[in-house]
């Protein structure tokens, strides 16, 4: 059927106006924006147990950063290996009524308290880095981080395909249960024999001694599996200063890390991605404060593993240089 102007018209009016239910006619919704929800004005306290000038934690805080200024929030960070120090910072956080806390847990149950504290208030919580399984129960709002069981078979699978038979996996923090996990993953998949040597990430003049002793002590050992790039460049030097053959690989990187990777110093390095445990849960309470969004249905959101090696050590080295790696 052909339409006349009249007929157009009338359509195009029906089209701007609609019609209700009622008969009568209702305004049309307004144009959705496209832009994202912000919670200007939000003040959001980022709390991890590690200190500001480590390599690792340094890139963490710089994610954390960048999301607060792209969505115009602010954020502090501050970080404390000492659990009993963690726990004040929490409770100093939930007394200021901040809108949010991210919190790492490598001791979950020293934080229990605090963190209850921060639920019980309404302030939402995303744990990161360290505590996954805790996580849920405390009452957080998600995890984000690397599943270290996970990782650690990876690094394990990667291994044995190296041919290392017998691995001293390096623990740099007493009681850091993720760290645990790691050289627990690797025993699985290694088809070998895992032993655990504890040192001090503080002193890592001692970490080098304790290495270097343990491979001369003990010839059978042909890998080492180190959890922290500091304890890495460490243990490179203590299997130098020993003679010993044994192979290195690490968890986490560092512009050292890529450096002594891309010269086959270390064979490669599980990469979690620690920027993103600075950048997502900035976004996720963002989104959480200003359109009470959640993330992760109670199951963690994983940053990694992935893993560094000779042939992606360059671009990674310049992501690195950047702060973002």
């Amino acid at each position: 059927m052909r339409r006349t102007p009249i007929v157009l018209a009338l359509l195009g009016a029906l089209a701007v106006t609609g019609c209700s239910s009622g008969g009568q006619t209702a305004q049309s919704a307004p144009p959705a924006s496209s832009a994202a929800p912000q919670a200007g004005g939000a003040r959001f306290a980022v709390i991890t147990h590690g200190a500001p000038g480590d390599s690792f934690w340094d890139v963490v805080k710089n994610g954390a950063e960048a999301a607060g200024k792209q969505y115009g929030v602010s954020v502090t960070y501050q970080g404390d290996g000492d659990p009993a120090k963690q726990s004040q910072l929490i409770d100093q956080a939930v007394s200021g009524k901040v809108d949010g806390i991210v919190v790492s847990m490598a001791n979950p149950d020293a934080l229990k308290e605090a963190i209850g504290k921060a639920v019980t208030a309404k302030i939402p919580v995303v744990t990161v880095n360290s505590g996954a399984d805790s996580s849920k129960a405390f009452g957080a709002v998600t995890h984000v981080g690397q599943s270290e069981d996970v990782a650690g078979r990876g690094a394990g699978e990667q291994l044995k395909a190296a041919g290392v038979t017998k691995l001293l996996c390096v623990i740099h923090e007493a009681g850091n249960v993720g760290l645990d996990q790691r050289c627990k993953g690797a025993e699985e998949t290694l088809g070998g024999t895992v032993e655990r040597l504890q040192v001090d990430v503080s002193n890592l003049a001692d970490v080098t001694s304790k290495v270097t002793a343990k491979l001369q002590s003990d010839q059978q050992v042909n890998g080492v599996l180190s959890l922290n790039p500091a304890v890495a460049v460490a243990a490179r030097d203590a299997i130098k200063d020993s003679g010993s053959q044994a192979k290195l690989a690490t968890f986490d990187l560092s512009a050292d890390v890529v450096e002594a990777i891309k010269a086959d110093e270390v064979l490669f390095a599980v990469d979690q991605q620690q920027y993103l445990q600075g950048y997502l849960p900035i976004t996720f309470l963002n989104l959480y404060k200003a359109n009470l969004n959640t993330v992760g249905g109670g199951l963690p959101v994983n940053t990694g593993p992935g893993f560094v090696t000779k042939d992606n050590a360059d671009q990674v080295a310049k992501l690195a240089e950047a702060g973002t790696r």
